[in-house]
Parts: C-alpha cells; structure tokens; sequence
C-alpha cells in the first residue's frame, strides 16, 4: 500500500502526528499476514491512545475557562407559566420542543422555587437576590401587586440589581417585555423607578403589565371591581338627589337647590365614570415605551409579538460584539392570553395552550438568532417563570391559566408549592453538561450571585443577599444546594419555610398559615382573583403542617407526631431558623400599600396632553 504524499511540518506535534500515521499505513499493509495482526492491532492501539492524549492536551477543560470567560448572559422569563406546562416537566400534550432543547442541552432544575407567588414580588426578589420583604415590594392590606402605571410605589433606588453591576463591569445591559416594577415618584415624567434607573442601558416594553383589562375581558383585575364601586356611588348620589328633589317640591324637606344641583352632577359624572373606566383602564396601563419614550399608547396587541421579537434581535445584533446582558420578560402567558392568528385554536388546551405555544415558537426564533449572530456558545442562556400557573383564571368550564403538574396549589397561594415551584433551565454549550436533572432546592434569586460572579463582579457586602451561587451545582462539582432554608413569604407574612436536610437527604416543608380554599374540597380560592395572604379566610397551625417533600411532592400527607418520630425535632429546627432569619429582617417603607399603591394623576404616564393619552410613533413590523 502506498502511503499518500503529506506536506512537511517543523513542529514536534505534526512530526508525532506523521511519525504515528506512518506506522499506522505499514501495519494496515501487513493485514494480510495473519502474523502480524497482534501487533497491528497493538500499534493502532498505541496511535489511538497517543492521538486522544495529545487531543486532551490541546483543548483546555471547561472549568478552567469559566474564571476567565465572561459570558453573554439571556434571560428569558415567563408570565404566571406552569411548570406543567412544558414538555421536559411531564406535559405530554403542550408542544415546547424549543424549550425542552434548552433542558436537552443544559441543565435543568426541579426543585426550582419563586420567592414570591405573585408578579410585582417575585420580580424584585430575582433582581436583587433578596426576598422581596427586605426591598419593601410587598404589602400589608392586600395590595399585592403594583395596581397602576401611574402609582408611587416601585423598587427603591437603593436597591441594587444584577444589572446595575453587570453595567458597572462593561456588560451592554437591556429589558425587553414586561416590568411591573414603578415607574415614577413625584412628577410623570422622573421615572424613578425606570428599568434605566436600575442598570439597563435599554428598554422596550410595557413599564407595567399585561393585564385582562387590556382587552375589556371579563377576567378583569380592575376593571369589573371600578365599575361596580362607581354605580353603587351614581345609585346612591342619585338616590339623593331624587329625595331632595322630591322633599324640595313637596316642601317637606326645607333645603335649597344648591345641594340637590351638586349631588345630581356628581351622580351622572359617577355614571359616565363607569361607562368609561374600561377604556380609561386601557390607555392608562397597557401602553409601551422605548427608554423614557412612550411609542404606543394602547398597544395594538397583534403587533405586540413581532415588535418584541425584533426588539430583542436587534439589541443582539448591535450588542454581537459583548458581553451583554439581555431580560426577555414575555407578556406570555398573563391573560388576556394575547395570541397571533397563525397560533389560535392549534392547541390542545384552548386559548391558553395556544399562548404557551406561541412563546415556545418565540424562544425558538431567539435561539435562531443567537445561532445566526454566532452566539450560542458564547451565551449563557436561562429560562424560568416568575411563579406558577392561576388555577383562579376560570370562566366556566373553560381554564385560561396554567397547569402546575402534580404540585399543590398555584398562583397567588404563599406557601403550597404549585404556586413557588417553577421551571429552571439553564444551557451554556462546551461548559453546562447536557442532559443534566439537579433535584437540589434553588431559588430565582440565586441567578443574582451567579450572573454577577461569572460576569467578574462582586456580591454586595452591605446588606443581605438571600441567593446562592449555582455554578458549582450547575456544573456538578458541588453535589448539595447552599440552600439549607427557604422562606415562603405571602405579602409581608411568613406562610411556610423548608429545610433542606442535606445529611438526610431531605427537604421538609412547614406551614404555618394556608389559605381557605372555595368551594369546600376545591383546590383555588374560585371566586377570587387570588387566595388572600390573611384575616378570616386563612387558617393558622398549631402545630404546623409538616411534609415531606422528598417522598411527598404533592402535599398531600400530612405528617403528625404519631406517623413522623422526628416530627418535634424538624419544627424546633425550623422554628429556630425562622426566629434567625426574622433577626436578619430590617424595617423598610411598604412600596405596595395603599399610599404608594393608589393611581395619581400627576403620576400618568401620557404620550399627549392629559387625559389625551393616545399616540403611534412606530409602525413596526408588517
């Protein structure tokens, strides 16, 4: 056999390399005596080991980059998602093959927990890595989420977010979606709560949310509530004017008509009120802006989808050149359930399924698109949900919010895990190894630490940071959490804790305070919006109610002193680190009570002279 002509190398590499492939021919050449073939096969054994070991040499290990690299890191974050809901978490009837590749080709996490069961809430804690109670973004009356665009409240200044210090690193850092966070303090147009104000470079979005009011749904946050309030006031106003009216004629009441003239103006002004809240509703809060520039005031909710997906192409074609920082914090999948036509009525679970499917196809375009920019293996890329699926979103038979799998309970509900446990995805290709299930109890707020760390930053040292870093978890060289406690918080109260038993292997939860579900048996607080955080429609254990969630993820067992030997044991040990925690607690302004949390006029955000709120200064895409 002739040996094929090479061109000549002068390093010692090539020349081991050629050296290795000439003895490899002259073996193969002597195949045909059967003499040979021991030590043929013995030569190609040597040349094999000897190629895998140079191979080894060359491409330095996976760990040993991560110190050095700083990766583009893409967040993307869903709307009261369930973690039922996807294909790689048990749905064998949703189609999510985009973002069960993510979880094919990464890493993913199952006992991944929100530290808030509602938006507002959970949304601070991920960005600053602390429970939202330490930031002030909870409420002691109820108002659990941020209620107006054109309210105080919002996430204080001195907060600091994982964006904030990725900037302040060389990170391009940008929010596309949802923010739900404040907008303005004193005036309309401060913005001091804006996602500008709070490390990003970039924003495109709604500064609050999508919300069933945006469409006039009967699934209404405010709307319904608004109308009803204001013809109970127009009945009552009128009623008095009719009496003084007919007391005036029949001079059986001596009063002037003054009062009956105010009292019939301010009842038809109630009524009109009524008649327009609904569209009043509209172009106060579902509006989108570009940095501090209102672009669309309302939205027009077909174009939604398209202007956010060429919004976050180009901020990564003009960011290409890193690192960056990109929040994609879909509109998906909060109700209205807005979907594009091409999507509707292809599912198997109605309106809602359709909406989830339509967000899996928008992380498949963005995935494209890191793909065509050549960044997929330069990118850090994590998908979550900022809580579970509401079980409350239900007009008679039909279901409009999520399915949280075997987890008990959903959105709204501070303690049972269907309304904590979410979706935790993170792929990095040539460092995450693929494939990979970590069953250890994480947190949306250990993505602080993380981020900051692999982007060269330092976790701030002057207050407390309740996150963990995941990269030793992610990468298997740690094989517990850092986790040991996790506090479940509804509002500004303390609903349930876990502990993380790592010598035992096991994750024990307890509850203190639970919801009353409605009707009796049923597993939602229907008939309300969200189950309530406290007074007569909560019950409050003593004892506690204890699980195991290692064997018991559902809730659904009860443990007892009788059937648990180490029932007393577990709630002293997690008493305690309740009562230490606590300690950690310092007193701050609730932003989300009624003063921060009422809509001001002088706080509206409007594209026109108020109440001229109506503008359209891009067309966007066709």
């Amino acid at each position: 056999m002739r040996e094929p002509a090479v061109r000549c190398c002068r390093d010692s590499l090539c020349v081991s390399v050629l050296a290795s492939r000439r003895r490899f021919f002259q073996a193969t050449a002597s195949l045909l005596n059967p003499a040979a073939v021991a030590l043929t096969q013995l030569h190609l054994r040597s040349w094999l080991a000897g190629m895998l070991s140079v191979l080894l040499g060359l491409v330095p290990s996976a760990s040993s980059n991560i110190s050095t690299s700083r990766p583009n890191i893409l967040l993307l974050m869903a709307d009261d998602l369930g973690i039922g809901d996807i294909g790689c978490y048990g749905n064998t009837t949703m189609r999510t093959p985009n973002i069960d590749r993510l979880a094919e080709d990464g890493v993913k996490l199952t006992q991944h927990i929100s530290a808030a069961s509602l938006c507002t809430p959970s949304r601070a804690a991920f960005l600053t890595g602390r429970y939202p109670v330490r930031s002030g973004m909870v409420s002691s009356i109820g108002y659990r989420v941020l209620q107006w665009t054109g309210a105080s409240g919002g996430l204080p200044t001195n907060e600091t977010t994982f964006a904030k210090i990725l900037k302040e690193k060389g990170y391009a850092t940008g929010l596309i979606g949802k923010w739900h966070l404040g907008l303005n303090c004193e005036s309309a147009s401060d913005h001091c709560h804006h996602p500008l104000h709070h490390g990003f470079d970039h924003f495109y979005g709604m500064p609050f949310s999508l919300m069933g009011d945006c469409a006039h749904w009967e699934l209404s946050e405010k709307r319904v509530n608004l109308e009803q309030k204001l013809n109970f006031l127009f009945q009552v106003l009128a009623s008095v004017a009719l009496t003084l009216v007919a007391g005036k004629l029949t001079h059986l009441i001596p009063v002037s008509w003054t009062p009956v003239i105010w009292s019939a103006l301010w009842a038809v002004l109630l009524l009109a009120g009524s008649y327009f809240v609904g569209a009043l509703i509209v172009h106060a809060d579902c509006l989108l802006m570009r940095n501090h520039t209102i672009t669309e005031q309302p939205m027009r909710f077909q174009k939604t989808t398209p202007l956010i997906l060429q919004e976050v192409a180009s901020f990564l074609k003009r960011s290409k050149h890193g690192p960056f920082l990109l929040f994609v914090s879909f509109l998906h999948v909060h109700i209205p359930l807005i979907t594009m036509k091409n999507f509707v009525g292809k599912s198997l679970h109605g309106l809602y399924g359709d909406n989830v499917e339509e967000m899996d196809w928008m992380v498949g375009q963005i995935l494209d698109t890191l793909d065509m920019e050549g960044l997929t293996n330069s990118t850090l890329i994590y998908f979550t949900s900022d809580h579970g699926g509401s079980l409350e979103n239900q007009l008679g038979h039909t279901q409009y919010g999520g399915w949280n799998g075997i987890y008990k309970g959903g959105k709204g509900m501070g303690g049972w895990e269907g309304g904590i446990r979410v979706p935790g995805i993170f792929r990095w290709p040539g460092v995450l190894p693929a494939g990979r299930v970590v069953g250890e109890p994480t947190s949306l707020m250990d993505v602080f630490p993380t981020v900051v760390q692999l982007a060269g930053g330092e976790v701030p040292q002057d207050r407390v940071i309740d996150g963990q870093d995941l990269l030793p978890l992610l990468l298997g060289t740690a094989q517990h959490s850092d986790h040991e406690f996790l506090m479940h918080y509804c509002e500004g109260f303390l609903h349930a804790a876990r502990w993380h038993q790592r010598d035992k292997g096991t994750t024990w939860k307890v509850h203190f305070v639970t919801p009353v579900f409605q009707p009796e048996g049923a597993g939602a607080c229907y008939g309300r919006k969200v189950c309530p955080c406290f007074g007569e429609k909560v019950l409050h254990h003593d004892p506690p109610l204890l699980f195991d969630l290692s064997r018991d993820p559902s809730e659904t067992h009860v443990l007892t002193p009788a059937s648990e030997p180490v029932f007393y044991q577990v709630m002293e040990r997690v008493q305690r680190a309740v009562r230490e925690h606590q300690r950690t607690l310092s007193p701050v302004p609730l932003q989300l009570d009624r003063l921060g949390n009422i809509w001001r006029p002088w706080l509206q955000p409007c594209c026109g002279p108020f109440p001229l709120c109506w503008c359209l200064r891009e067309d966007g895409p066709q």
